[in-house]
């Protein structure tokens, strides 16, 4: 099936909308600490309650889309999300509001089911283009909602955010059910089946690759981004969160940049132009390193990093939608629980070793995430054409 370029952007935004309820909070911590009398120690439970929401998402709501019609599985999670920010926009108690985004955070996993549905209905020689487009969604509401959130909670007040995301949920369930096809399948396995097929396939080889790659990667992103607050914030720069904010828009820049990530893997490239990608990575951390004294060279290097960041993504979400077609749903959760792990290590080990060592320290971090992803992409590769090399003598690995 050809999916036009409405059906795409509209896939986009649900992406950049759902995990936009995930990340909201981070800009808002103080506003929200202030109007629910919260102390400063609790505040980070807002965040990490969603956090946990997402990942028992990941684990027993994303498999459904082996099941059902994924088309209706996006519209009913979009809705159960619109409903879980509402509940923390109403919030007058600090438990209202965790219960809220605890289950905004299980229902935002409606992102990868989008990602299953796209790879679902793609036709195989447009898959990783309409990946790559779509996750650019993911990318844009991440970056998007720090940046977002912060102006809107300064303008409006905290709640306004989650009213303003309650809304766009609610209008993107409309024109979902009105503009995307259906998603017909045939026989499907029943729920207990498809946990423990998701759960084995954690364990095959191509998958645990590729979701070690994404460990490691997520881990030296989220090693950026959870920890460039603190250098920025402090001497020479002082800057303050809304212009650290504006940051985001060179990784967005980034981001988008890798756009034809999707069709280098649609022509066969994806494991070559992963192991560029993860060198860039490694590379990126020379500019981001100078934080401390040049914000042009810190520039660069969020571009590249993030640049690097979507086309390993992309690429191999296309690999293990080829290799389980017809269990994406499985196969994209089953990667996505190594992506949410190496965003938490990242996020908890910068600030520590910040504390420590400074800048200088959490960037040797992010280098040394990107050295093991690197690690593993080469040890995958030699596994693969030895293993072809097996099946075939005659034939030349890619």
């Amino acid at each position: 099936m050809t999916l036009s370029l409405g059906s795409r952007l509209l896939l986009a935004a649900i992406c950049a909308i759902s995990v936009a309820t995930v990340y909201a909070a981070q800009p808002m911590l103080a506003p929200i600490g202030a109007d629910l009398d919260l102390p400063g120690g609790a505040l980070g439970w807002v965040v990490t309650v969603g956090q946990i929401g997402y990942l028992l998402g990941l684990l027993f709501l994303v498999p459904l889309g082996d099941l059902v019609d994924r088309r209706k599985l996006i519209g009913a999670h979009l809705t159960l999300t619109a409903g879980s920010v509402i509940i923390a926009a109403c919030a007058t108690r600090p438990a209202m509001l965790l219960i809220g985004v605890g289950c905004a955070g299980l229902f935002a996993v409606v992102v990868q089911t989008t990602v299953a549905y796209t790879a679902a209905v793609s036709d195989r020689q447009e898959r990783g283009r309409n990946l790559g487009f779509v996750t650019s969604g993911v990318v844009i509401g991440i970056l998007g909602a720090r940046l977002i959130a912060g102006l809107l909670a300064t303008w409006w007040g905290w709640r306004s955010v989650y009213f303003a995301l309650a809304a766009a949920l609610l209008t993107a369930v409309v024109v979902a059910m009105i503009v995307l096809p259906a998603d017909q399948r045939g026989r499907r396995m029943p729920y207990g089946a498809v946990i423990g097929s998701a759960r084995r396939l954690i364990g095959e080889r191509r998958l645990l690759s590729r979701g070690l790659i994404a460990l490691f990667l997520f881990a030296s992103f989220g090693t950026l981004w959870s920890g460039l607050a603190l250098p920025l914030g402090a001497a020479p720069w002082g800057l303050s969160a809304a212009q650290i904010g504006l940051f985001g828009i060179a990784g967005l820049a980034g981001a988008l940049g890798a756009g034809r990530a999707g069709r280098w893997a649609d022509r066969g490239w994806g494991d070559r132009v992963t192991g560029v990608a993860l060198l860039l990575l490694l590379l990126s951390w020379a500019g981001i390193a100078q934080a401390t004294w040049s914000l042009w060279l810190l520039v660069a290097g969020i571009v590249v990093l993030d640049f690097a960041v979507q086309v390993v993504h992309v690429s191999n979400q296309h690999l293990i939608t080829t290799v389980h077609p017809e269990r994406t749903s499985s196969a994209i959760g089953s990667y996505m629980l190594f992506y949410s792990a190496g965003s938490a290590i990242g996020a908890a080990a910068t600030t520590a070793l910040y504390a420590v060592v400074g800048w200088d320290g959490s960037s040797a971090l992010g280098a040394v995430f990107a050295t093991l992803a690197i690690a593993v992409w080469m040890v995958d590769r030699r596994t693969t054409r030895q293993r072809d090399g097996q099946a075939d003598p005659a034939r030349t690995s890619a």
